[in-house]
């Protein structure tokens, strides 16, 4: 349990390191960004081919499997559809500087949403293998670098002092963790609800990755995100 909680706390804490980077460092330029969000896709799909979708399988069935995915997909998307909505529509309505703010927050309440299906996943992870466990939370750590770097740019941009853009990311990082202690419920209440957990998180992660991570890396460099996302791929063939 105590390994279970520290991996999760610490993938969720990578959310503050996105903020600390920007609050440091400033604006990454796009090649850096686009290779970043290249290596946390390469990390995550690797993740979800090598890992969960056989680990997935091996704990249930096809069919829980696909309604495990098809779940995780149709989540994020209505997530992401509604905050896109949402933001739009703050920015028509606001001038510049509250729109940023706005902005900032609708992402941070986005990045939250879909924190709790990725502690969910570690939880269910930890469940199956350690190991399976252990490279879900470095995925998810990898990944929430760049959206902590999302999180904080426009609420910088905005006016928010840099105590309430971290204190931002803090509360945001904490849903990672409270996922999967609901994992762990859950698991101890229905032990065949690993396999739908496992698939649903795979859903998340490709959702995700297709939706957000590779759109927005491209946006920056098409080339560097293509070499991201080799290295991000190479580095799970390399530890498993």
């Amino acid at each position: 349990m105590p390994q279970v909680l520290l991996s999760s706390l610490l993938a969720g804490l990578a959310t503050v390191i996105g903020g600390v980077i920007v609050l440091f460092m400033g604006s990454p330029n796009d090649r850096v960004l686009a290779f970043w969000l290249g290596m946390a896709s390469g990390v995550m799909l690797a993740v979800v081919a090598l890992d969960l979708l056989p680990a997935a399988l091996e704990q249930g069935t096809r069919l829980s499997t696909i309604i495990g995915f098809a779940l995780g997909v149709l989540l994020l998307a209505a997530i992401g559809n509604s905050m896109a909505r949402r933001r739009r529509g703050k920015i028509r309505g606001n001038g510049r500087r509250d729109s940023f703010i706005h902005m900032g927050i609708l992402v941070a309440l986005g990045i939250a949403l879909h924190d709790l299906p990725e502690g969910l996943a570690i939880g269910a992870g930890f469940a199956a293998t350690e190991e399976l466990g252990t490279m879900l939370a470095l995925a998810i750590g990898l990944h929430n670098i760049p959206e902590g770097i999302g999180l904080s740019l426009p609420l910088l941009y905005g006016g928010w002092k840099p105590a309430q853009v971290l204190a931002l990311c803090l509360i945001v990082a904490l849903v990672t963790p409270l996922g999967t202690l609901l994992s762990l419920a859950l698991l101890q209440i229905s032990p065949q609800a690993i396999a739908i957990s496992l698939a649903f998180a795979a859903g998340a992660m490709v959702f995700v990755v297709a939706d957000e991570l590779i759109p927005t890396s491209h946006d920056s460099s098409r080339l560097f995100t293509s070499l991201g996302i080799t290295l991000g791929f190479a580095i799970i063939l390399t530890v498993l």
